[in-house]
């Protein structure tokens, strides 16, 4: 082998901790009776906002110096009293605590940003008032959102899961406090990886779930006790820079993203796989390594994984054939129309681009200088960064800070994996106006 062929030696990256499993980590410490430790939480815009609408319930969370653990200190039952809680845009604030706050005894109003506020309720609305839980709301039945709460008896519940599965998440994180526990089968589920993790979570903060014959979950009541869990690196963020490796020819690691991990999305390493670069997963870490080429001619399902399907999508002009990615109509209503939104910046980029309801075709092409519309989600703004990294010069971000969302630091690593990255303006910050 010459000096030439030598490989380069693998960027070892250095990616925050899960979103969903710090918040999810953090609610049940906060239900559980006793003092827990949630260990590499992550620190971002969105779990600052769900940590301090707990706190305004009551929940004591102490932080330590450098942030490797958040100590939380729980009751064993539902809030208490009087709280006005501001979701900002985290959606798992607005679908996991209403449930949990209903199981309390007192008033509670939630509120969030504009984009929070119109993101859909409805289903987790009507499984809470099937309990008996006293909500109102404000248009369209989402946020403001007030509830009176009186406890929760529990029961049998039906739950639209369409749309998000985050609604029965949160009904199933509360459903140990309810006097009854509770029985529940979602229909329509999309994203069921989130609701195995929210069941992980659970048991081992020692509640009992049992899944049914019926697809269903029986959750026994009698709350939660202490633990103190890990949380892993986000596999929803390191996909971009796992398709950084694909699209560079360079190869990336991620220490702690591993076999066994709770996290549905590292299932993306399995689509880069079908495009054509080299995975690696093994008991400690997860490795992805292009070759150079970016294989294209196929179609996707990736609806139990959608979060990743803008990273795909941003990387699918530089392929060598069409790619279409379907299942994904869900992802309408998160932060964006998150479909509408990347065929529009794809076609801005002057790439050939399709869509249905819930399907996207990208066809190969050389993208064109343009500016990318973020619409304030973060995943827009680091999905098109890569294509960015692939293409120097073409992608501008309209909105590079809103990757504080999940990622605080995420232009800063890219830089220092890829010193070729180009660091977007950092100057000011553009304000919310919402709360």
């Amino acid at each position: 082998m010459t000096t030439a062929e030598v490989p380069a030696p693998a960027l070892l990256a250095r990616i925050p901790g899960s979103k969903s499993l710090t918040n999810r980590a953090v609610l049940l410490a906060a239900a559980a009776r006793g003092t827990s430790r949630v260990r590499a939480p992550l620190v971002s815009d969105d779990t600052i906002a769900f940590r301090d609408a707990l706190t305004a319930c009551g929940t004591r969370v102490r932080s330590s110096p450098l942030a490797e653990y958040w100590e939380v200190t729980g009751t064993g039952r539902g809030p208490t009293g009087r709280a006005r809680l501001w979701c900002a845009d985290a959606g798992t604030a607005a679908r996991f605590l209403p449930p949990y706050a209903a199981t309390g005894h007192g008033t509670f109003l939630f509120n969030g940003s504009s984009q929070l506020r119109a993101r859909p309720q409805g289903p987790l609305l009507e499984a809470l008032r099937g309990l008996g839980a006293d909500i109102e709301t404000g248009p369209g039945d989402g946020l403001p959102l007030l509830v009176r709460a009186d406890g929760l008896t529990g029961g049998r519940l039906v739950v639209d899961s369409s749309l998000s599965s985050q609604y029965l998440s949160g009904l199933l994180m509360a459903a140990p406090l309810m006097a009854n526990g509770l029985t529940v089968r979602p229909e329509a589920l999309v994203s069921s990886p989130y609701v195995a993790m929210t069941v992980a979570l659970m048991r081992r903060f020692g509640a009992t779930v049992e899944e049914r014959p019926d697809g269903g979950l029986r959750v026994e009541p009698g709350g939660y006790t202490p633990a103190d869990p890990v949380v892993e690196p986000d596999a929803s963020t390191a996909s971009y820079v796992f398709a950084a490796a694909a699209v560079t020819g360079r190869t990336v690691t991620v220490p702690g993203l591993a076999a066994g991990s709770l996290q549905g999305d590292l299932r993306f390493v399995e689509v880069l796989e079908k495009a054509g670069a080299r995975v690696s997963v093994t008991a400690d870490a997860t490795s992805v390594t292009g070759t150079g080429r970016l294989r294209g001619g196929f179609d996707v399902d990736m609806g139990e994984i959608s979060d990743t399907f803008m990273t795909l999508a941003a990387i699918a002009p530089l392929a060598d054939a069409p790619i279409t990615v379907h299942g994904i109509g869900h992802a309408r209503l998160k932060e964006s129309d998150r479909i509408a939104a990347v065929a529009r910046n794809l076609r801005a980029c002057g790439i050939d681009t399709e869509q249905g309801r819930d399907r996207i075709t990208v066809r190969p092409g050389e993208p064109r200088p343009a500016r990318i519309a973020c619409h304030r989600d973060h995943r827009i703004a680091m999905a098109f960064s890569v294509l960015g990294l692939a293409r120097p010069g073409t992608v501008t971000l309209d909105d590079p800070h809103c990757v504080a969302k999940t990622f605080p630091g995420f232009h800063e690593e890219m830089r220092r994996l890829f010193p070729a990255y180009e660091l977007p303006d950092t100057a000011g910050r553009a304000a919310d106006g919402d709360r």
